[in-house]
């Protein structure tokens, strides 16, 4: 059994990963600021057996002395947001532990850039696989996105970017993905990850006009077509726990992710057969579609995302089956729903779009 220390992991995924842990049997202790979460997010306890340290990740160094006292065998970093921070984790954990692990996400490949515009040139092929080109230009998102994104996680930092993170964790290229011999790295590039807690709130949109019983729904051609990686949060954590606990996961790049990248039209689908609702499913040309409902950038540009390394090589399968990870996510979502902006759900401009 194994000692794993977890790094901010009192949120969304790290609770679960944590009881997994645990019930397989390893010492589990978990740093993390001990400051309340947001009402209403209902997030999952830690279990009894874990133990805790207080501290802030953005103040790693000042408590060296008893996270190194921990002697964790592997080391995972729920929270890291740059390669300054990846670099300072490194630092500290070389000599003590075994394996560092950090979650990155699908957000690095250079097709997110082409979605967003920010990478020239063509589309880049689907799906994409761990050897799939990275971005060329190392800023995830504009300042004031991050901003508005670190009121949702307050983690992140203004350097925001998983690239340079796994360039820490791994070394600079895939040709060096050993990375530091002396702390080998693993590296798990998450999907949009739904379920019970999300703060993004990713189901609501569609629960809630179901929920209002809409005759119909309506997407844009191009946005229903679009495919993208998910994952339900109990499954992710699930990949999270098997590469922490699979010696062999070290130096490996795995995706994470449901084995196929449904469309939005095809997800949203999959929630009305759960939430039992009949509606028709309706699609426009982006130019007839309300203002609220056209998505930004490029969606000629898929981010749909092949997990068969994690399959194939830790034997990775889902716990939690599709059916039921909407369910738990629906009644969530109904249970604990957003402040709601009455723009993005103005039906009555809905109503117009059908009828021009």
């Amino acid at each position: 059994m194994a000692t794993v220390l977890l790094i901010g992991a009192t949120g969304f995924i790290g609770p679960h990963v944590a009881a997994a842990l645990v019930r397989d049997g390893h010492t589990v202790v978990v740093f993390h600021r001990g400051s309340p979460h947001s009402a209403g997010q209902q997030v999952r306890p830690l279990p009894p057996e874990v133990r805790e340290i207080q501290g802030d990740r953005r103040q790693l160094r000042d408590h060296a002395k008893p996270l190194r006292a921990v002697r964790p065998d592997v080391v995972v970093d729920f929270v890291l947001s740059s390669g300054p921070q990846a670099r300072e984790l490194m630092t500290l954990f070389r000599g003590v532990a075994s394996r560092v692990i950090a979650l990155s996400s699908a957000d690095v490949y250079r097709a997110c850039g082409v979605l967003h515009g920010s990478e020239p040139g063509p589309i880049e092929p689907v799906p994409l696989t761990e050897s799939s080109p990275l971005r060329t230009r190392l800023q995830t998102y504009p300042v004031d996105r991050i901003r508005m994104l670190q009121q949702i996680f307050s983690w992140l930092d203004e350097e925001y970017d998983k690239i340079p993170v796994e360039q820490e964790i791994l070394g600079p290229s895939t040709a060096l993905r050993a990375g530091d011999a002396s702390l080998p790295g693993t590296v798990l590039r998450l999907p949009m990850v739904y379920g019970p807690g999300d703060r993004l709130h990713r189901l609501f949109p569609l629960v809630k006009r179901m929920d209002d019983r809409r005759p119909f729904i309506l997407f844009d051609d191009k946005q229903a077509a679009w495919r993208g990686p998910r994952g339900y949060v109990e499954n992710v954590a699930a990949a999270i726990t098997l590469a922490a606990t699979s010696p062999q996961a070290a130096g490996q790049i795995y995706n994470v992710g449901e084995p196929e990248s449904l469309s939005e039209l095809e997800w949203a689908r999959h929630v009305a057969a759960v939430v039992g609702w009949t509606g028709t499913f309706v699609t426009l040309p982006p130019e007839k579609a309300p203002d609220h409902l056209r998505a930004p950038g490029n969606l000629d540009q898929h981010w749909a995302m092949d997990t068969t390394r994690i399959r194939r090589e830790l034997g990775y399968v889902e716990p939690i089956a599709r059916a039921e990870a909407i369910r738990r996510s629906v009644e969530w979502e109904r249970a604990h729903p957003p402040a709601i902006d009455p723009r993005a759900f103005d039906y009555e401009a809905e109503d117009r779009a059908i009828d021009s």
